[in-house]
């Protein structure tokens, strides 16, 4: 069968990390059949670097549509994402974070466990950490798996953007990333996904994840619990899960929120106090029902 794979780059001021990216696409084993980089709103010379690229490789790409940039005001990476997503032609998207590489096998590897395993509508796969220049080692909270894991999920993302590759129609479906979040939007659709979906699990890695630099939003947004309490609520009394697993979700809930309103105290930052304090009684009067 015939995958045909729309790889997606969103970017902002990264134009010193973005050939590696772009070079780990072209250099798949199994060719993407599109390349769509949204340039959101950079202010460095991220569209000289892009010119670059392609004027340098032009001579590499399959076909005259291959390589496409968007433009657009900056409004963050979701919607870059959604952008992206929305004027793509492939069936499935395979997303790439612009500081992040895929490894040479990272498609290949994918679409040959698609062929075996054709119901799981994502794909992803294990990790290479780079922090600061250096390898690290994963902490045993962050262990990737596959298959029904709704329940892993809950404490934090189980799922990297950049290792995915996942159906059109189901993204689409379920609306992208929410671009009124400004981090945790993966872990929002990763849920969506997988209270639904079985998901598949590639064990060796396929890409190398770079962090440490300064403008990771991870380093700017350090209540990020506040943004998966809001990702979990709508679970509480979801009719896709069965009563164990909205109570594991009223647990995690419970948990992340008695956190965060002690460091709201702490801090005497209470502007989502009240909001927090609603959340938790939510949960609860699940725990309780």
């Amino acid at each position: 069968m015939n995958y045909k794979i729309t790889a997606i780059i969103p970017t902002y001021n990264r134009s010193r990390f973005l050939p590696r990216a772009l070079h780990s696409v072209l250099d798949q084993t199994h060719p993407v059949d599109e390349l769509i980089v949204v340039d959101d709103g950079s202010t460095d010379n991220t569209l000289q670097t892009l010119a670059d690229f392609e004027e340098k490789n032009h001579s590499r790409f399959p076909s005259t549509r291959f390589f496409r940039v968007i433009t657009s005001e900056n409004r963050g990476v979701s919607a870059a994402r959604n952008l992206a997503a929305r004027e793509a032609s492939g069936d499935w998207l395979a997303f790439l974070d612009s500081d992040d590489e895929w490894l040479p096998e990272k498609t290949f590897k994918q679409i040959q466990y698609l062929e075996s395993s054709p119901n799981e509508p994502l794909i992803h796969g294990e990790e290479i950490w780079i922090r600061n220049g250096r390898r690290v080692n994963p902490m045993k909270k962050h262990k990737k798996s596959g298959g029904s894991i709704f329940a892993q999920c809950l404490p934090l993302c189980c799922i990297s953007p950049s290792a995915t590759m996942i159906q059109s129609d189901l993204f689409k479906n379920l609306g992208g990333f929410r671009e009124d979040f400004p981090v945790c939007e993966d872990y929002d659709l990763w849920l969506k996904v997988c209270s639904e979906n079985r998901v598949g699990f590639i064990e060796d890695p396929i890409i190398k994840k770079y962090g440490g630099h300064e403008d990771q939003l991870s380093q700017k947004f350090f209540a990020m619990d506040y943004w998966r309490l809001l990702a979990l609520h709508p679970f509480l009394k979801s009719e896709k899960l069965d009563l164990d697993l909205r109570q594991k979700v009223a647990v995690t809930m419970k948990e992340k929120a008695q956190i965060l309103l002690v460091g709201y105290e702490k801090h005497n930052n209470l502007d989502n106090y009240a909001k927090v304090e609603k959340l938790l009684l939510d949960a609860i009067s699940i725990l309780e029902s």
